[in-house]
């Protein structure tokens, strides 16, 4: 087994996004990339069990993940740390929206989400060893109507591929949003309150920043 790895934590994700908010909130971390298909990481089946209700699926889903990634680090010998993992989807009255397969797919989801609210869940996993813990996070987003125009030119733009609900907040869907009840960064991809709260109680070591 290798020796501890010196203040930090493996981020088990593809995402730029995540890393992007990790280090807003000065958290020390090393990718952990796994061997992945088209838009799957670490062999990780992503499909909902028949009858699985949104927050249980997405929460699983990070959890095996960090499983998967724990599993990684032991098999590569890698220095000793917890694995941070998570999932996101979007879900309208209890419909669970993936990553679109195709642009198709994506305009689906899009007109399906045009003048209506619907939940974006993020849940997270932290592993180390036999121990894990993992956080939820449920956002209430509502779009406004949205015209074929739009909806066409937005999956053109290719900001809808690989994302959960075939939208990305932080981009161009920006201008659908009408309100956004709950965690900017939760909708992102990584809710950053939760993160935190959860890397405190494993007393993973924080990077202090100075102004």
């Amino acid at each position: 087994m290798g020796a501890p790895l010196d203040s930090g934590i493996y981020l088990a994700s593809r995402s730029p996004r995540r890393r992007e908010l990790l280090a807003q909130i000065g958290i020390r971390y090393r990718l952990l990339l796994f061997r992945a298909r088209a838009g799957r990481e670490a062999d990780v089946d992503e499909d909902p069990l028949p009858g699985e209700q949104p927050a249980a699926y997405v929460e699983r889903v990070a959890r095996i993940k960090a499983d998967a990634g724990w599993a990684s680090l032991q098999s590569r010998n890698l220095p000793r740390a917890p694995v941070l993992a998570a999932d996101t989807t979007v879900a309208v009255e209890g419909r669970i929206l993936v990553k679109p397969v195709d642009r198709a797919n994506a305009m689906e989801m899009l007109r399906l989400l045009s003048g209506r609210r619907h939940e974006v869940l993020t849940a997270i996993a932290l592993k180390h060893d036999d121990w894990m813990e993992s956080a939820l996070s449920v956002s209430e987003v509502t779009f406004k109507a949205l015209s074929d125009d739009e909806i066409r030119q937005y999956a053109g733009s290719g900001e809808c591929d690989d994302k959960a609900g075939a939208y990305a907040i932080q981009g161009r869907a920006a201008r659908f949003i009408v309100e956004l009840r709950g965690s900017y960064s939760g909708v992102m991809g990584l809710p950053l309150y939760e993160t935190a709260q959860l890397l405190d109680r494993a007393g993973s070591p924080r990077e202090r920043r100075y102004p």
